[in-house]
């Protein structure tokens, strides 16, 4: 079988469970996963952070260790190495970059992150494992591209190496002070490496794998077409619009496993399956459709408001089945189209709705949320903070979600909420707009709502379109519900693009 031929170093920063700071983390710790059970040989590596708990990091056996060239320096590295549901993860060690208390935002980001990129094809010299491909992931792999090309193509496990890399958030790019180029990299004086890194007088790492990398990706098809205009390029229109031709986008998927209302133990009450009543007396296959929607519309609508009582409770607001609740699970920042979500959310907030909000972020929305929750004590919960297990019990409480994004590569939210039977409410941009199917109120069909234009009051508008079906039109509330949760994430999806890319790749 082809797949088998495939062999992947799979190189990100961060991968749950092991650390996660934001969508990187959940896709770096799925996908691998996903294609490993498809026959992929696919092996993650990513750096051994100090904070990655005790109960993986037992379990964990030294490979080796060798040294890593960067520019004048020579610093040590480790590998150890982790099976994690059937995948091999690699760990570089290092303390002296690594021993941080998180895994970004320190003075020398330029030089932690040229000394992994550096440590991932050196690494390919220790390993026993030879992949004939190397997907990297974001700014903080990015250099790997280029190293992998300039300064490593005459070493015989390492020529025939071909590159995929994908963009999770074009925003964050990684750019430093020109002088980084000659004393991090080492690379001053290659001038075809000089050109291909330099952008306004700085080094530009995710500039560099653009230029370098045999294969661009990005997270869904609608940002991969977005990043090519300068609104959404951040600056890379250029060199996106250049390489037009090698550049896609791959649809996010979710962990069907991790996201499962039927078993996940940090819900209050599980979805029931087929009511045993409906197949006691008949073959399943006697079964009417309608029957069995029926029945499935009746188990999520049980399923959700038996969750909504317990969170009521919890948070301390009316316990009510019967009122509608919004939930924003969020980063509080600007990309997330917060600010159109604070200018409504008075007016919102006259409806007979309840809203809950999760997340960390900017003061100003910080504030803004406390201050509505002290103002609507039985009607606004603001948990500014972030615990994933009161995200599943959010996600499974909620009618509606929602998400406004001003862009918005991919977005997970979405799917996890569709996952637990709640209706999204999103911008139609990047990830969102390709992931929910807005609800055609002449055919019923749809697994959420949206609206076009960065407008608050289109915002606003979307809100009461969804709260008048909610109370006037429940059945159709319902069966849209019932849509939300058939629509199918799952990362088996993904994997399949991937390893279509992968096979093209290889036959070049």
């Amino acid at each position: 079988m082809q797949n088998k031929k495939i062999k992947v170093l799979f190189a990100a920063f961060e991968a749950s469970p092991f650390i996660k700071t934001g969508g990187l983390g959940d896709v770096a710790g799925s996908l691998p996963i996903y294609l490993k059970k498809d026959g992929v040989d696919i092996r993650v590596i990513m750096p051994l952070f100090s904070s990655i708990s005790n109960e993986y990091r037992d379990k964990m056996t030294k490979i080796c260790d060798f040294y890593v060239p960067l520019a004048w320096r020579n610093m040590y590295c480790g590998i150890y190495k982790l099976i994690y549901k059937n995948t091999i993860f690699y760990f570089l060690d290092n303390e002296y970059y690594f021993k941080r208390d998180k895994a970004y935002g320190f003075f020398d980001d330029g030089e932690r992150i040229a000394f992994y990129s550096k440590a991932i094809i050196e690494s390919i010299l220790h390993l026993n494992f030879s992949p004939n491909i190397m997907h990297l992931n974001d700014w903080h792999t990015a250099l790997s591209a280029v190293f992998l090309r300039e300064m490593y193509r005459e070493v015989d496990k390492c020529n025939n190496i071909k590159t995929v890399f994908t963009i999770h958030n074009i925003k964050f790019q990684g750019m430093f002070s020109k002088y980084v180029l000659d004393d991090i990299t080492g690379l001053k004086g290659n001038f075809a490496a000089e050109s291909q890194l330099m952008q306004s007088g700085a080094i530009n790492y995710m500039r560099g794998a653009l230029n370098y990398a045999d294969r661009i990706t990005t997270v869904s098809p609608t940002y991969a077409k977005e990043i090519c205009t300068p609104f959404f390029s951040e600056g890379l229109e250029d060199v996106l619009c250049r390489r037009k031709n090698i550049l896609s986008g791959i649809l996010n998927g979710i962990d069907y496993e991790k996201y499962n209302p039927y078993k996940d133990n940090e819900v209050y009450v599980n979805l029931k399956p087929i009511t045993k009543n409906i197949t006691k007396e008949k073959d399943i296959n006697e079964i009417t459709k309608e029957e069995l929607i029926e029945d499935k519309i009746k188990r999520i609508t049980t399923f959700k408001s038996n969750n909504k009582m317990c969170l009521q409770a919890d948070l301390g607001l009316d316990v009510d089945p019967n009122i509608c609740m919004i939930s924003l699970i969020s980063r509080l920042t600007d990309q997330k189209g917060l600010d159109l979500i604070t200018y409504i959310l008075e007016e919102m907030l006259q409806y007979k709705i309840q809203f809950v909000i999760l997340g960390l972020g900017d003061k100003k929305y910080e504030d803004a949320f406390n201050k509505f929750a002290n103002q609507y004590k039985n009607k606004v919960s603001a948990n500014i903070f972030f615990d994933e297990s009161l995200s599943k019990k959010i996600y499974a409480s909620s009618d509606l979600i929602m998400v406004p994004s001003l862009f918005e590569p991919c977005g997970l939210s979405q799917m996890i909420a569709m996952r637990y039977a709640t209706l999204p409410i999103v911008r139609e941009i990047g990830g969102l707009k390709d992931s929910v199917n807005s609800y055609n109120k002449y055919t019923n069909i749809g697994n959420g709502f949206s609206f076009v234009n960065y407008n608050a009051h289109e915002l606003l508008f979307t809100i009461q379109n969804a709260l008048s079906l909610y109370y006037d039109k429940k059945e159709i509330f319902n069966n849209l519900s019932m849509q939300a949760f058939d629509t199918n994430f799952n990362f088996e999806e993904s994997a399949k693009e991937y390893i279509k890319l992968y096979s093209q790749l290889m036959e070049v």
